[in-house]
């Protein structure tokens, strides 16, 4: 007779009660560990502190402080920077330059939306 596969089940960590300080505090660290806002979510719900029960949302305490990015433009720019890195290695990838244009103009486009100013290529 086949054993029975049990599953284990992952222990959520216990919610923390903090104050709106504490909250602030700890936001500003992760921030200045260069984590966007959607990150920082993340980090403090596997800490057990959920950010849904405080006053205040992440990104508003991080605008006040002006410490905060637009997280859709940083990852694009991250991934901008790679396909940069990975190109100039490997001149031969055509899918690659092909990727990089795209991500370029994705880029180009979030910038738009978001009225900052577009830098002009250097040749």
């Amino acid at each position: 007779m086949p054993k029975k596969i049990t599953k284990e089940k992952i222990e959520k960590p216990k919610l923390k009660k903090i104050t709106a300080d504490e909250f602030e505090k700890k936001v500003l660290e992760l921030a200045g560990k260069g984590l966007t806002s959607e990150k920082i979510g993340q980090k403090l719900k596997l800490e057990g502190i959920h950010p849904k029960d405080q006053k205040k949302k992440i990104s508003k305490i991080l605008k006040e402080k002006e410490k905060y990015e637009n997280p859709d433009l940083k990852n694009v720019e991250i991934k901008l920077e790679r396909l940069n890195a990975h190109y100039a290695k490997n001149k031969q990838d055509k899918r690659a330059m092909r990727e990089k244009d795209r991500v370029f103009s994705q880029l180009r486009k979030l910038k738009q939306y978001f009225k900052i100013p577009i830098e002009k290529k250097k040749k």
